[in-house]
This record gives C-alpha cells, structure tokens and sequence, in this order.
C-alpha cells in the first residue's frame, strides 16, 4: 500500500510530486526548502514542514533513518549544525551533505529525509 501526503506547497502541483510517501515500512520525505532570510532560519522552517509530514504519516524525527542536505554554500552547513542536532537528539540519522545549486537563489538550504513509518 502507497499513502501519498500533500502540503500544498507551491512547487508540488508545479513539479507533480507530494511531500512525502508511506512505502513499504518508511516515509521517504521529499527535498524540503524552508522560509526565511538565512541558513539557520530555513533550516528550522524546513525540519517543521518535514515534521508535520512525518506527524501525519504517523511518524516522526525520532525515527528518521536517513537525511541528506543539500546547499549551495558549504560553508552555510556548520551554522545548522545546532538546530539539527537538538531535532534529532539521541537518535540521529545516517547523514550526508551536498553543496549543490538548489532551485531558486533565495534558499539556502534543502533537506530530505526517509523515516520508519
């Protein structure tokens, strides 16, 4: 069984895909940019937007799995590294970080995330 999730975020209906999708035991949570006028600001914004998801897949950050950030500056990545660690507290996820053009120049950072349902 395959559970799509929506946010009604601006670029899913653009782009044709949803936040997040309940598969097969996980919750693959899409690249999620968040709002604001830095890093860390984003940073919190998107974690939010991907805990909502993860809240109605009946999950949560707790069992996150695997994340991967991608920004356009690495040197951004350290200023997160704070609010990621307080999001996922004793149980962090296996992480990867890739400094990569995002889809518009305003954002600063993009997270995705796959979690246990």
């Amino acid at each position: 069984m395959i559970r799509r999730i929506h946010s009604g975020g601006e670029f899913e209906a653009k782009i044709g895909y949803c936040r997040a999708v309940v598969a097969g035991g996980f919750v693959h949570v899409a690249g999620t940019v968040g709002q604001g006028d830095d890093v860390q600001a984003q940073c919190r914004s998107a974690l939010d937007v991907i805990g909502k998801a993860l809240a109605e897949a009946g999950s949560g950050l707790e069992k996150a799995v695997r994340v991967n950030y991608y920004l356009p500056d690495a040197a951004e990545f350290e200023p997160c590294w704070p609010i990621l660690a307080e999001a996922f507290g004793d149980n962090p996820p296996a992480a990867t970080m890739i400094e990569c053009n995002l889809i518009d120049a305003k954002y600063r950072i993009e997270i995705e995330l796959t979690a246990l349902a």
